[in-house]
């Protein structure tokens, strides 16, 4: 038996009781849409027109308008033209639709977009030509206009029907009239039933010379920013129209034409919204009105137009020379090591005493402790979140006031940690520092991983953090200094862990590198944006017992401070070439010391069997090839140390052979 599974969906199941009828089903989604449907409903395959109850609408005004198949699966759609909305419907049947039905009714959806496309063109087409009759018949306004009087603005050209509306006019980018927009005198507004509005404009003013091009949303503001400033002025009709409008004019006069769009301050944002998508998407400035209103608005308040519409040349460019003519230099909180205003990062494997070192700094600072590494510390206040290991800190903070004798901190610490990159957790911290006596000079997160909420890993999650770090510089003129981890693995033991976003970011990176075998830590500076990278550091740390502190035995409690100190002796590698030597040389003690022409002197069978005391045959016979560069006899001919003679090689380097002769003629004595 065939499956027909695939075709028709699975078993068949009868519709739901509770299904509406498809009429009413449409008549719901049209009302759910914010329109009001229309009393009757026919899926007959045609455009119907309906009163939408969209604002304007009125007397025979129909923006409202459906297509509905009402053979197979219902489906359709329905819009308004004159509130810009348009949807698809499907009548539910209540149950899934076949491969063969889905089919169907994309099909469907497509005959309904060409019949709407279709009656919208012809509507188009008839009122393009109804509209040029009406603007021709129209005369001219009279500049006492109820309208223009009460807005403050001249004519600009605008005409006047018979019943006294305004009548400004819609054109193409071809310069041909698509509509007309009508205005009464209280201000009320109307487009020409069924024309084209979509990419239309109208400019008042002409560019007969070079300079800025406006472009605002209504009539009035653009006829009051070319009076305002000689320069002329777009008129988009909307603000949904700014970005087509604003694409048009930078295709025809050019990425250089200085073009700037004029924002209504509306109280939903709307004209703010789309003023900056035309603004970041064709390459043109915005402004704004500061308060609501539009640009007319702002004037009639008194306000200056022409300050707001042309702001001050910001000298973005400035020459070399004046660039460089004044002293800048860096300011620091721990010379070299902790620049002010800055975003700084000191990582470290943990336990590595990366909190040591930072906390260091940061007492200094608080305690007025003049300097660290021979370097200067500023005095400051400090704000040290803590987001773990309280107990631990507690401690170590009372064992370096004793060590340092030192009076009273200008610090706090937080007494847990919050998601810093999160509006509740940043205005946590806000308030709190707000509260202080004196704003902080600089700002601890140990650890970062405490205070992010998300994955340090993630680029976004990474900026987020940034974002807040940067907001707290900027509120208290501060700088911000992160304590975070190293990677796991070897290599990544001297880069921060996670997201390459956090070192991009970073003013300062700085690494924590444990000691060896118990050796001090090193102190070194990977990344210094503005300076020379400082010398590295080196530091122990040295346990300090805390007075009157005892543990639950009655023990002394001790902690621990940094202490600088001296870097490791690291002793000298020993060279290849002396390593390859000393083989030869104790084959040549071995073999009784022969001399050939007053040099030391070995043959091949002894050096061969010096070299098989640690390897196999074949091992040294490839030792003893004068054609490998890296073995000792191929290594000690490159250099010239020993030359081929007889059957063996003599020492021909003189400092070389000097050492074996004397130690021998030394032996010699001796016996």
């Amino acid at each position: 038996m065939v499956d027909l599974t695939g075709i028709l969906g699975g078993p068949w199941t009868p519709p739901a009781e509770n299904t509406l009828p498809p009429e009413d089903q449409l008549r719901d989604a049209i009302m759910g849409s914010g329109l009001t449907p229309p009393k009757e409903i026919l899926l007959d395959g045609k455009v119907h027109r309906f009163f939408s109850g969209a604002k304007g609408s009125g007397g025979h005004d129909k923006p409202g308008w459906y297509i509905a198949f009402g053979d197979g699966i219902p489906a359709g759609r329905f819009g308004c033209w004159r509130s810009g909305v348009e949807s698809t419907w499907r009548a539910d049947v209540g149950r899934k639709l076949t491969h063969t039905e889905e089919m169907a009714h994309v099909r469907r959806l497509s005959e309904a977009k060409a019949l709407r496309d279709a009656e919208t063109a012809k509507k188009q087409e008839i009122a393009a030509n109804t509209v040029e009759t009406i603007w021709v018949e129209c005369g001219r306004a009279s500049p006492d206009h109820p309208y223009l009087t009460r807005k403050g603005i001249k004519t600009h050209g605008a005409r006047v029907t018979g019943d006294g509306r305004l009548v400004v006019p819609l054109f193409d980018i071809e310069g041909n009239l698509s509509s007309l927009q009508y205005i009464a005198a209280d201000g009320s507004k109307l487009y020409h039933s069924g024309a084209q509005t979509g990419s239309r404009f109208w400019q008042v003013g002409t560019m007969d010379e070079p300079g800025t091009l406006y472009v605002a949303e209504g009539f009035a503001t653009a006829a009051t920013i070319h009076e305002e400033t000689g320069r002329p002025c777009v008129v988009a009709y909307s603000a949904s129209n700014l970005v087509p409008v604003v694409g048009l004019l930078r295709e025809t006069h050019g990425l250089a034409q200085d073009i700037v769009i004029v924002a209504d301050h509306d109280a939903s944002g709307v004209g703010q919204r789309y003023a900056e998508q035309a603004s970041a998407k064709h390459g043109a400035r915005m402004v704004m009105p500061p308060e609501p209103g539009d640009a007319n608005d702002y004037k009639q308040a008194g306000h200056d137009l022409a300050a707001l519409l042309s702001p001050p040349k910001d000298d973005w460019l400035v020459p070399a020379d004046d660039f460089c003519s004044q002293p800048s230099p860096i300011s620091w909180l721990v010379k070299r090591w902790v620049q002010d205003k800055a975003l700084v990062m000191v990582h470290g494997p943990s336990g590595g005493g990366k909190t040591f070192v930072v906390l260091d700094w940061c007492l200094r600072m608080a305690g007025a402790v003049p300097e660290w590494a021979s370097l200067k510390v500023r005095p400051g206040t400090v704000v040290y979140l803590a987001g773990e290991g309280h107990h631990g800190l507690r401690g170590r903070v009372a064992a370096w006031k004793v060590h340092n004798s030192a009076g009273p901190l200008s610090m706090w610490l937080s007494r847990d940690g919050c998601d810093l990159n999160t509006p509740t957790g940043y205005m946590r911290v806000v308030d709190n520092v707000r509260a202080l006596p004196k704003r902080p000079s600089l700002v601890v997160v140990d650890t970062l991983h405490r205070f992010l909420l998300g994955d340090e890993n993630s680029a976004q999650d990474a900026k987020t953090m940034l974002d807040a770090c940067g907001a707290l510089m900027a509120e208290f003129n501060c700088s911000v200094l992160l304590v975070h981890h190293t990677g796991v693995s070897d290599e990544a033991q001297h880069r921060a862990r996670g997201s390459s976003a956090w070192r991009g970011a970073l003013d300062i990176e700085i690494s924590i590198v444990p000691g060896k075998d118990g050796g001090p830590i090193q102190i070194v500076q990977r990344k210094s944006k503005d300076a020379e990278l400082a010398e590295p550091v080196w530091a122990e740390l040295t346990s300090v017992t805390i007075p009157g502190w005892v543990d639950e035995d009655g023990q002394p409690v001790t902690s621990a401070v940094v202490s600088l100190t001296e870097a490791p002796v690291v002793a000298k590698k020993e060279s290849k070439e002396s390593v390859f030597f000393k083989i030869f040389a104790d084959a040549w003690w071995a073999s009784g010391t022969e001399e050939k022409d007053g040099s030391p002197y070995v043959t091949r069978s002894a050096l061969r069997a010096k070299l098989m005391e640690s390897c196999n045959e074949a091992t040294a016979d490839k030792k003893m090839k004068p054609g490998y560069p890296d073995q000792p006899v191929g290594a000690l001919l490159a250099a010239e140390v020993i030359s081929p003679f007889e059957n063996g090689w003599v020492v021909s380097d003189g400092v070389y052979a000097s050492v074996l002769l004397v130690r021998k003629n030394g032996e010699r004595a001796k016996s």
